[in-house]
């Protein structure tokens, strides 16, 4: 039986951990936390907040994914949406949705991130 998601991988380019950390860290305000030694090898970096779980693994021939995402849930969702604005991320806002606020954005590899909040 299924009890919980533990984490969402997405892919990156090789050589791009640097600028994933700008973004997860700096930009959404995620924590890195160290990978396992056995995996540290392979590159790409980790990434928490909260119960948020987010593995970032490099690929070799990337190709960011045009419809796939995590959706994430926020708390104050305008005002993260100007945080991220601010610090040079894009946000586009979707009002699809009649229950949720949401946006979406991009990270520097051109992985899709939705952020939601209950209205």
């Amino acid at each position: 039986m299924l009890t919980a998601v533990d984490h969402v991988q997405l892919a990156a380019p090789p050589g791009s951990e640097e600028r994933l950390r700008a973004y997860y860290v700096d930009v959404l305000g995620m924590t890195e936390v160290p990978k396992p030694p056995a995996l540290a090898a392979r590159g790409g970096c980790w990434f928490e907040a909260g119960t948020v779980r987010l593995h970032l693994g490099i690929e070799a021939d990337f190709r960011p994914a045009g419809k796939a995402h995590p959706g994430l849930l926020v708390t104050g969702i305008e005002a993260y949406a100007a945080r991220l604005t601010a610090l040079g991320a894009p946000v586009a806002w979707d009002t699809a949705l009649p229950d949720r606020k949401r946006f979406y954005s991009e990270d520097p590899a051109g992985n899709r991130l939705e952020f939601l909040e209950p209205r």
